[in-house]
């Protein structure tokens, strides 16, 4: 058992997203940063969708109430188990009353605790993801808070291995083309359905514009400023499906980039896609970060899929031999 000690707004559990229900006008939810969350799991021998916590508001305190193998992932952050320094992208051993303090990041947006076994609160079409706007899955189907109680599922291999050790984060071992500036996060798209009814004056400010997330952003969508994109005529169109990394654009002329909890439909024109090789990295994006567009193929975007996997695989493989010593 895990005991709530210090939670703010909008941390919740959740695994890699509830696949499967979009027809039923569900969305997916699930982790804003699944490269994260898998890699925790890789550490301590779970399988890469266990649910975890997702927390993006800080402190977060919490007090382990067994003996437990954790991990820690995503955003660089520092964190405090009984006063000593756990480092981020690393798994080490709780004991019962051990207390975990999380601190704001000094860079990205979210960290991600895993435990082996998983967070094991029951499972909601598929999934122990939070629907915030629904009011299901995770814990009770809301944010988390001081007092609450989440259960531990069984270790695997009955929690035997060795911990203390870590990973190299994402951001650092997998490649991705992106020019010099590394204060402007790179995304690669490709162009969606509507991208050719603005103009060629809209399309060129679409990809030249250095767009700001704003402080309008949630785990829904994440909207844009720093320029505004119209259509020469208003377009009538009907509702279609969205997923999470499709660029809309609303009459406000200010993208939003869907994002986990996207609505499974909408009928604003679509500018673009984001890849998925590279919406982890935009879920660790705060608003106030700046980010730039462009294109690729979708052979490149499949492509840009394997740097991805593989050092995954690489991380669990490791991660199994060290454990093993």
């Amino acid at each position: 058992m895990i005991e709530i000690l210090t939670s703010h707004a909008f941390n919740t559990v959740q695994d890699m997203g509830r696949r499967g229900a979009r027809r039923f006008g569900v969305s997916t939810s699930g982790v804003m940063d699944p490269v994260a969350l898998a890699a925790g799991n890789a550490l301590l021998g779970n399988a890469d969708g266990a649910a975890g916590i997702e927390i993006q508001t800080f402190p977060f305190r919490l007090r382990f109430q067994a003996d437990v193998a954790f991990a820690l992932t995503g955003a660089d952050h520092e964190a405090r188990l009984a006063d000593a320094i756990v480092p981020p992208w690393w798994c080490a051993q709780a004991r019962a009353g051990d207390v975990l303090t999380i601190a704001s990041p000094r860079r990205g947006a979210r960290v991600f605790l895993t435990v082996a076994g998983g967070i094991d609160v029951p499972a909601v079409m598929g999934s122990r993801s939070t629907h915030l706007r629904a009011g299901f899955g995770g814990y009770d189907g809301r944010i988390l808070q001081a007092g609450d109680i989440l259960p531990v599922g069984a270790a695997p291999g009955a929690g035997s291995g060795r911990v203390n050790f870590g990973a190299e984060p994402a951001d650092v071992a997998i490649a991705a083309a992106r020019p010099a500036d590394d204060r402007v996060l790179h995304l690669r798209v490709m162009r969606a359905g509507e991208h050719d009814l603005f103009s060629k004056a809209m399309q060129a400010t679409f990809w030249s514009t250095t767009w700001k997330i704003s402080a309008q952003s949630d785990r829904g969508g994440y909207r844009l400023t720093g320029g505004k994109l119209t259509l020469a005529a208003p377009v009538e169109m009907r509702s279609h499906g969205v997923v999470p990394g499709v660029v809309q654009v609303p009459p406000s002329g200010e993208p939003i980039i869907q994002m986990s909890d996207a609505n499974t439909a909408g009928g604003y024109p679509k500018m673009a896609a984001v890849i998925q090789a590279d919406l982890w990295r935009l879920g660790q994006a705060s608003p106030g970060s700046l980010i730039a567009f462009s294109e690729v193929s979708y052979q490149d975007a499949v492509a840009a899929m394997t740097p991805v996997n593989d050092y995954l695989a690489k991380l669990r493989a490791t991660a199994e031999l060290y454990r093993a010593l």
